[in-house]
């Protein structure tokens, strides 16, 4: 469990096969490598990998055919990537609860500097417009909390459908992370709030009608929530 702050930044080697080496040279390096041990969790952009071995300046960490599949890991070369370690008891959580199991790819769409931040609209990529709307797009609400490589941000705005959605990124959040080096058309990893999937699969416990899995959600079928219904339930 991660909590979406990104601690540092590192670069990403593929070694072959199902493993990479992420080398830790920026300042704040000493938060990820002070005491990382072997079979320590990482989110590497959003992505939950597990320490295989220890390097003086990085670690080396494996990643499934699932996780290559589903990611943006290893399809650009000596990628900038986020950094996180694992959450731990007592820890404060300053962003909101993310698991580092990766929902969707997007792509940037736009990105727009104003007075005291950037604006950035994210899309799905034509290539995995599909499994964006089956596991990204339901859950995409204005002020809820998404995951866009690993980073924990609010939504800002969204469409209907859950298409495209935009958040704004503060200085320190945008030259922190990788966000600064995205162009429109980059490709970054998608997290929905766990949270709202499990309010999803509440609401659909009473159907007659429940798919097997939420990924099987289409992306209009949350449309039953009402203000009536919230407040009969105690939200309002």
């Amino acid at each position: 469990m991660f909590t979406g702050l990104i601690q540092a930044l590192g670069k990403l080697k593929p070694l072959g096969n199902d493993q990479f080496q992420i080398s830790c040279n920026s300042t704040n390096s000493h938060q990820i490598l002070s005491d990382l041990a072997i079979g320590d969790s990482v989110a590497v952009d959003g992505v939950c990998l597990t320490v295989v071995s220890v390097l003086p300046q990085g670690f080396v960490a494996v990643a499934s055919p699932e996780t290559l599949n589903r990611t943006t890991l290893g399809k650009v070369p000596d990628a900038a990537v986020n950094l996180e370690t694992s959450l731990r008891a007592g820890s404060k959580l300053g962003g909101h609860f993310v698991t580092g199991h990766v929902d969707a790819i997007g792509c940037l769409a736009a990105s727009t500097p104003t007075a005291n931040a950037w604006v950035m609209r994210f899309a799905a990529p034509a290539t995995a417009n599909a499994r964006w709307q089956r596991q990204v797009a339901p859950y995409i609400v204005p002020k809820g909390s998404i995951a866009v490589n690993g980073i924990s941000l609010t939504v800002a705005d969204c469409d209907a459908g859950g298409n495209w959605f935009e958040v704004a990124v503060i200085p320190h959040s945008f030259s922190e992370t990788n966000l600064c080096y995205l162009q429109p058309g980059s490709l970054v990893n998608l997290e929905a709030d766990i949270l709202g999937k499990y309010v999803a699969k509440f609401l659909r416990s009473g159907s007659q009608q429940m798919p097997e899995t939420w990924e099987e959600i289409p992306a209009n079928s949350l449309g039953g929530i009402t203000p009536e219904f919230l407040a009969e339930h105690g939200f309002i």
